[in-house]
């Protein structure tokens, strides 16, 4: 990679992944020794988002949740955004916990979840891609808080030239990705908060089911597989999706999936849906995950192994 003018300030580390519009690296600044994340977007695109993202995340930056980002600038190959560098996504943590969290983890992230979103609609911006890899954990004493990233398909649902809610249109293309995507965007419709929503109602349940019904589809091409992902995910009710699982996640699905396209959400009466139930199970909101406790176990299991290795006596040795 052409990355001269980025190397002259940092020292590149290893690719933590990909945004909707650029790759993700880990950097050190060359002067302080500070770790950031560079996104880093090819000038040649044909459509670039980083400049926007940038402008977005500086617009948001009172809030919490929100990754702070530092410089945006360009080199001759690519535009780079240095931002905070933060931990692991909710992906990742799924595959260390087993593909599976308990009810207590799924509660205390959801409740994050729904104050990202309701910060994010309440300044008039749909993020338009929520899912596990778009929910990424903090680093260092922010471990426990929960980012909302990755806004490259992010948009505005208000007109502010006649200052009202965008008008309801179909024919567009999906944005966003076909597992966790609204009914409405997979059939081509405009998104609007109710699809954040909907979407979000996915990503909780594949948290506590494990997969979702449309996963693993075969296909001939990617529109055939969008299209027998709308037609599983309109065929599954809502009370099918969450059978077995307490009442509140049922409700809180298919009231996304009833909500009107202008509507605001009742972000604070979905919080205390989830907050009653924690309280019905005795849950206490310690912001101590399942991967938290996994990891405390690990690390006591080698500190156990070491201790008995360290008490076992030395083997003889005979010398002649």
């Amino acid at each position: 990679m052409d990355l001269e003018e980025i190397m002259e300030d940092y020292d590149l580390g290893r690719k933590m992944g990909s945004g909707s519009f650029g790759d993700i690296f880990k950097a050190t600044n060359l002067r302080s020794g500070f770790i950031v994340a560079l996104k880093l977007e090819r000038r040649d695109v044909t459509n670039p988002q980083l400049l926007f993202e940038y402008y977005l995340y500086k617009n948001l930056s009172l809030g919490v949740g929100i990754p702070q980002v530092y410089q945006y600038r360009t080199t001759n190959m690519y535009n780079v955004m240095v931002m905070e560098l933060l931990g692991s996504s909710l992906e990742e943590m799924f595959n260390l916990c087993q593909r599976r969290f308990s009810l207590k983890t799924v509660l205390m992230l959801a409740v994050q979840m729904l104050e990202r979103l309701e910060f994010v609609h309440s300044h008039r911006y749909l993020h338009r891609d929520i899912k596990p890899e778009n929910f990424v954990m903090g680093r260092g004493a922010t471990s426990h808080r929960l980012y909302l990233i990755d806004f490259g398909l992010a948009i505005k649902y208000w007109d502010t030239v006649e200052d009202k809610h965008v008008q309801p249109k179909s024919g567009t293309r999906l944005t966003g990705t076909a597992r966790y995507a609204s009914i409405n965007a997979l059939r081509g419709g405009r998104q609007s908060r109710r699809d954040d929503i909907e979407s979000l109602g996915y990503v909780l349940m594949y948290f506590l089911r494990g997969s979702l019904p449309w996963q693993g589809l075969v296909a001939t091409s990617k529109q055939q597989k969008y299209e027998m992902i709308t037609e599983m995910k309109l065929s599954t009710k809502a009370e099918d999706l969450c059978e077995g699982y307490p009442a509140q996640f049922y409700h809180f699905v298919a009231y996304s999936r009833d909500l009107a396209f202008d509507e605001e959400p009742y972000y604070e009466n979905i919080r205390f849906s989830f907050m009653k139930l924690m309280n019905e199970n005795r849950f206490i909101n310690d912001m101590i995950y399942d991967w938290d406790i996994l990891k405390k176990n690990i690390l006591e299991a080698v500190n156990l192994r070491e201790k008995k290795d360290q008490n076992e006596p030395q083997s003889k040795v005979e010398v002649e």
